[in-house]
């Protein structure tokens, strides 16, 4: 690849590049401290985590604002310019105790005015006449501008028109304080030492450092971003690829690969639908990771109701049939105790034992299933956090399903692995009824193999989605719910809370249950569910809505997953604009499962992008990526789950492209050199070091 000059029109000829004078970056200047000067200040730097110029060249501004001309300044208004200074001086002020006023006559190429610095005597000196400065302030009568913060400034005044780069501040230091200070360290950017071989630096590092502070161009500042937010997610993919291949390479599990018995008679006769074509590819994949003697590590997702449970199911039934053991894990007790259930009905005839552990199984049926898990007796097991706790063995366990792995933390699923027999670990299953985007995938799940269910189970209604706000549509809303129930169907009422509270004014589950069932929904049966019940009472409500003996359930977020009653058809959502998007769809994914067609209510403002997204999208996938654009993302690679946004530079979803392209190229590199220890990538192993940690360059076992 020919090297180009920053945002040149054409190649640097030959002998340009032999008449370029020679300069070596000393990457150690960058290590500098930079600090203001005023304690308040210093310590917004350090909030920010500006500690060093090279936290400084790496603080890009947020965005850039357009600079007014003076001559287009109206009074009172809050304004941007671009000015050269004419004439400055300090006078006395008559009130005690107050510093002299520094007024300045200031110009750009539209003409002048007069601007007052409060408080800055010492600005006289420092702001000579030909000083270039970037002022924002208040524009008043009398052609004068009231400062408020200021700075120098390379910025052209030829016109005082353009724009003008604006960086996320804090309380202490503002944009133009960091403005100035990034002017001040400027020529850092020579001293950047460029990670990427030489067939990639277009354009080089510390050219798209300069570019992107102070770019000649709309274009150049977006394209040295891009060069800088490509690097970031390249060392990012790069550490969590050789975690990916860390973990195939260490450690071993029990190959499950014998010919299926077991799941091949469940598969062709008791399960009580036929499998889609995206469960049917899932199983064959999941099955094929099993026959390896390495720990699969492999994420399912999919739609609400796309039938991951089968999936898993046959993952744990593949190891119960090489005599081992298989292990559900769920993060609640109302869901482990749900999948309990499904894992029962879809075992048919199949006279296979199964127990649950959770938090509330009585002492002496504890006992008894944690004497059966460690003998070996009890092949199949559905919990919780229970499942890993130290008093927890297995003889055996070969497979584990972690449903919403999401809501396990990292260290939780570590003391999973540990169940497996002595030197070999589980294969592993995760799931996630949420549906991510590629571009999530590619960055928090990239060191999981991920498989996709889209297609839904024939026979799903569709369901159609309505945004109400007015008493008049809550009044119309209850008319269609006693519809639904009079024509013998069932429905949910979604609360956020369990009960009222002073700070909040929302809607209440036990509230609205006692409301309802003395008001609109007196005629019908209307039972409460939530996570504070005790599991007795737990266990007969869902009993009471599952058999029909219940109308409606009123209760809280608790029903969001792992419920399914195909005779409800109505679900209303008190409160709505307080879930995300991706819960939302869950809670509708609750209905729709029958034989007729369904109808969500989501109670909240008209105006809410959420809220619209899910009158508009049925598609899981397409919500989940609104739901990205609208939130953002958890932190990557390290031992939290959810966390701020941990890219500095890059844009996701707007940077979906270069995530790709960094993506395909750290698999290169891995496949190709996983040491880094070539010569041209030398510079990047210790760009990773430097941002990952030592362990990610770990050698792989031999």
């Amino acid at each position: 690849m020919t090297p180009t000059g920053f945002a040149a029109p054409t190649p640097l000829s030959a002998e340009d590049l032999a008449a370029a004078p020679v300069a070596y970056p000393r990457p150690s200047r960058l290590t500098a401290p930079v600090r203001i000067g005023r304690a308040k200040a210093d310590a917004a730097l350090d909030a920010l985590g500006l500690r060093t110029v090279g936290d400084l060249l790496l603080h890009l501004p947020h965005d850039r604002r357009e600079a007014r001309t003076v001559a287009d300044l109206m009074p009172g208004e809050t304004a941007t310019v671009v000015v050269e200074v004419r004439a400055i001086a300090a006078r006395p002020v008559r009130r005690r105790g107050m510093r002299p006023l520094v007024e300045a006559t200031v110009a750009d190429g539209s003409g002048p005015m007069k601007v007052t610095f409060f408080n800055q005597p010492w600005l006289v000196p420092k702001y000579p006449p030909g000083t270039r400065l970037v002022l924002h302030g208040k524009f008043e009568a009398r052609n004068r501008f009231r400062v408020q913060s200021h700075a120098v400034t390379r910025e052209s005044t030829a016109t005082g028109a353009g724009e003008v780069a604006h960086y996320a501040a804090s309380e202490g230091v503002t944009s133009t304080e960091l403005h100035a200070l990034v002017e001040a360290h400027r020529a850092g950017a020579a001293d950047v030492v460029d990670p990427l071989p030489l067939a990639l630096r277009v354009p080089e590092r510390g050219a798209a450092l300069t570019a992107a502070h102070f770019p000649p161009s709309p274009a150049a500042a977006e394209a040295g971003r891009r060069r800088l937010a490509f690097d970031e997610l390249l060392l990012a993919q790069r550490a969590l690829l050789r975690r990916r291949a860390r973990r195939r390479e260490e450690g071993a599990a029990l190959p499950l690969g014998d010919p299926p018995t077991l799941t091949a008679r469940w598969l062709a006769g008791a399960l009580p639908f036929a499998a889609t074509a995206d469960q049917a590819a899932a199983i064959a994949a999941v099955a094929a990771d099993l026959a390896e003697a390495r720990p699969m590590q492999r994420l399912l997702m999919g739609e609400v109701g796309s039938g991951k449970t089968v999936v898993a199911l046959h993952a744990l039934l593949r190891a119960v049939e090489h005599g081992a053991q298989g292990a559900f894990m769920a993060p609640t007790e109302t869901l482990a105790e749900q999948h309990m259930a499904t894992v029962q009905a879809l075992l048919g005839g199949e006279s296979l034992p199964v127990a649950l552990l959770t938090g509330s199984t009585p002492a002496a049926r504890r006992a008894d299933v944690l004497a059966k898990l460690a003998s070996g007796e009890l092949g199949l097991v559905v919990g919780t956090h229970a499942l890993i706790e130290d008093s927890v063995s297995f003889a055996r366990l070969a497979v584990a399903v972690v449903d919403e792995q999401h809501r396990f933390g990292v260290r939780q699923r570590a003391r999973l692995d540990r169940k497996g027999p002595p030197g070999l670990r589980p294969h592993v299953l995760h799931m996630t009824a949420t549906p991510i985007p590629r571009t999530l995938a590619l960055t928090r799940f990239a060191d999981l193999d991920v498989t996709a269910l889209h297609e839904l189970p024939r026979g799903r209604r569709p369901i159609a989605t309505h945004v109400a706000s007015s008493e008049r549509e809550r009044a119309r809303a209850y008319d269609r719910l006693r519809e639904e129930l009079r024509a013998g169907r069932q429905a949910f009422v979604v609360c956020p809370l369990v009960a009222e509270s002073e700070a909040l004014q929302v809607r209440a589950a036990e509230a609205e249950h006692a409301r309802l069932a003395a008001g609109e929904l007196r005629d019908f049966t209307v039972e409460l569910l939530h996570g504070r019940l005790p599991a007795r009472e737990k266990a007969r409500a869902m009993a009471a809505f599952a058999t029909g003996a219940a109308d409606v359930l009123v209760a809280t977020s608790v029903v969001e997953v792992g419920i399914d009653v195909p005779n409800a058809t109505v679900m209303l959502v008190e409160d709505a604009e307080r879930y995300g998007i991706s819960q939302l769809h869950q809670l509708r994914g609750r209905i729709g499962r029958g034989a007729h067609a369904s109808l969500c209510l989501l109670f909240g403002p008209k105006d809410s992008r959420r809220l619209r997204a899910l009158a508009e999208h049925a598609d899981g996938f397409r919500l989940a990526e609104i739901d990205l654009e609208l939130r953002g993302r958890g932190e990557i690679t390290g031992v939290r789950q959810h966390g701020a946004e941990e890219f500095r530079i890059a844009r996701l979803p707007e940077d979906a492209e270069l995530l790709a392209r960094a993506h395909a190229w750290a698999s290169g590199v891995l496949a190709a050199d996983p040491e880094l220890s070539a010569p041209e990538h030398a510079l990047l192993a210790d760009a990773l070091v430097r941002e990952h940690g030592a362990d990610a360059l770990e050698p792989l076992a031999a």
